[in-house]
This record gives C-alpha cells, structure tokens and sequence, in this order.
C-alpha cells in the first residue's frame, strides 16, 4: 500500500475529542465496541493483519518478519523470521500453507509453522490474497508484475497478471471470479481464476477515488470499494460493476472485510474508526455505526467464528526534525528563495504495539 507505516492524520487533541464522542454514542445506540486491548510491543512497523481461525492464530506482519499470536489470548506464539519488508499473510485451509507477501515470498506449514521454503518474485510484493477455486495465492504489486500468482500446494509460479495499474486489495467470489481495486486508475478490475485475464474494468465514475479496500458480499454478489478522496464507500454490483449506492467512511482506509452472517461491511481507517455498512435489503445500504478504535489503526481482519474485527496499531510522537529543505522556489528581486513545505514526520512510541478486538 501507498501510504506510509507511521502517519498522523489528526492532532491528538482532535483525535480525542472526536473518539471520546464516537465512544459515548457507540456505547448508547450500537453493538460494536473494543472489548479488548493488548499492548504486545515488540519491534518493527506494520502492515496487514490475517485471522486464521482454523489453527487459532493472528498473523501480525512486523518488517522483516511476521508475529504470530495466539487468537484467544493475543499471547505472542512464535516469529516466522527472514522476511523483508513483509506486508500480509495468505492462508490456503486446503493444503495447510500459508504466504508472505514479501521478497522472497516466505511460504510455511500454517499448522506447524515450519518453513517449507522461499519464492522468489519480482515487483514489491503488497496485498495478498488466497483464491480458493484454484488455490493459488495472488501477490499483488504497485510495481510490475501487477499480480504473480503462486500455486498454495506446491509453492511454484503460475503466472503474472497486467492489471494497468496500482492494486491495493482483493477478493474472491471463490467461484473463479477475483476482484482487485486499483488505487490509480480509480477503478475494479475483474479477473478470471483460471485463465488469469482482466475481464472487465469496472469504473467508481467519480464517486470515489484512490480505492485503498475492498470487500464483497459473495451471496449477494456487490462489492463494497472503499475511496480516500473522497472517503467514501462505492458499492457496486459485482456482476456488471453497475453504481448502486455511495456512503460516507472514516478518513485514512487501508483495509475492509464482509461478514456474511451478519450482511455488515466493515473498513478500518487510520484516523482511529471503523465503519459498519449494513445491508438493509436488496441494493440498499446504510452506515449502521463509527467505531471508534484507536489512531493509526488502519488495517484490520475478520474472525469468520466469532463475527470479531481485530485490528493493530501503536502509539506514535513527532520525529526529530529533518534537515533543512533545499530551496525549489525561484528568488524573488534581492530575496532568499521559498523552502518547500515540509510535513510532519511522526515515529512510532518503542514497545506501544497495540492489537484491538471489536466485537458486540
């Protein structure tokens, strides 16, 4: 994803007057709320996080290696290390393997947690995501080879994509149907399993733009792309891309999920909520309820058994200041020229790693 590890979207003033309020109206009217807390520290940024539900366990990619945290207790259970740069996890149920999206590609028996072996790719592997009708792991890449694909048993490549653009993430009809946003040309590409062809491009029409999450409601076949500019979700129906409602989101979004026993969309965005999208009957929608979570805690993920959403984030400060900007203003007659603006650089607090659980 585009967007950097540690970033400040509020001040922290604002962010507390603005979660204070959410919390009071989340505790009164809605059923969604953070039952749960853990600050588990340890080294290293984040990216996405992966529920395995099946071996009970939370997959927290750290950098250069991947956390891996037992979902009950959020005790920390084992470190699959020599990664870099790791950004997601992809689990296969089938054959028991699971994936880095990293470079290497890391791939591991996800019930013992041994390291089968590593794959090389090519690209700057991001999003990842299993694809059950074929069981293949697709890898995605704001950098070509937009997409490799992998097969999750054997762990060889299959193929690339060409997807015309930036993918942030994707999801699967798990009936040979992948649908990837792409964050740079404002639009849903469709992708065939077998055949690994775009098959259609479905445009948001300037209702949204910079798509940075996708969910799908397979059953109902619509799909929910999550936009930052402006932050809204376009929801579409996933057999012809046609525009069936828009709806407004928190600012900052990074990651979505669809829960289809409850028929609720979930977004997590960075300035510290998590939007709750109800389907209310057939093509009609409403936010149903703001969480209010924590800042910085974008990305999130579904535990399928309990209807939980556990997302990850940290405590961060403004960073020591950086070297003066070299000029890029021309001098006015006898003056000095315009530095360049300079936005502010925030780092993470030591050991502040914190995973939430929302649940009712």
């Amino acid at each position: 994803m585009k967007t950097p590890i540690l970033f400040a979207l509020f001040s922290a003033a604002t962010l507390g007057a603005v979660c204070s309020a959410s919390a009071q109206s989340d505790a009164s009217t809605s059923p969604y709320r953070v039952v749960r807390s853990a600050k588990v520290g340890g080294p290293g940024g984040w990216d996405y996080v992966l529920a395995d539900p099946d071996n009970g366990r939370l997959y927290v990619p750290r950098g250069d290696h991947i956390s891996v945290f037992d979902i009950d207790s959020l005790a920390l259970a084992a470190t699959i290390p020599g990664t870099s740069s790791v950004h997601g996890v992809a689990v296969d149920p089938a054959s028991h393997h699971a994936f880095s999206s990293s470079q290497p590609l890391v791939m591991w028996d996800s019930q013992t947690l041994a390291v089968v072996k590593t794959i090389a790719v090519q690209g700057r592997p991001d999003g990842i995501l299993f694809e059950p009708a074929t069981e293949r792991v697709y890898v995605l890449s704001h950098r070509a080879p937009n997409v490799t694909v992998v097969d999750a048993k054997s762990g060889d490549l299959v193929g690339t994509i060409d997807l015309g653009g930036s993918p942030e993430q994707a999801a699967s009809d798990g009936a040979g149907r992948v649908y990837i946003d792409i964050e740079d040309k404002d639009t849903v590409a469709v992708v065939d399993a077998k055949t690994l062809q775009v098959t259609a491009h479905y445009d948001l029409a300037g209702k949204g733009g910079g798509p940075g999450a996708l969910a799908l409601d397979i059953k109902n076949h619509v799909l929910f792309s999550y936009c930052h500019d402006p932050a809204v979700a376009v929801i579409l129906d996933a057999n012809d891309g046609r525009i069936l409602s828009t709806l407004p989101i928190g600012k900052g979004v990074d990651a979505a999920e669809f829960n289809p026993a409850t028929g609720e969309a979930f977004s997590s965005q960075g300035d510290g909520t998590l939007t709750v999208i109800k389907e209310t009957g057939p093509s009609q929608f409403a936010v149903e309820q703001t969480v209010a979570t924590k800042s910085g805690a974008r990305t999130s993920t579904l535990d399928a058994k309990t209807g939980h959403i556990f997302l990850i984030t940290a405590d961060r400060v403004p960073a020591p200041p950086a070297p003066s900007p070299t000029p890029v203003a021309a001098p006015a007659a006898g003056g000095e020229a315009a530095p360049a603006p300079r936005r502010e650089r925030m780092q993470m607090v030591p050991d502040s790693f914190t995973i939430l659980e929302v649940g009712s």
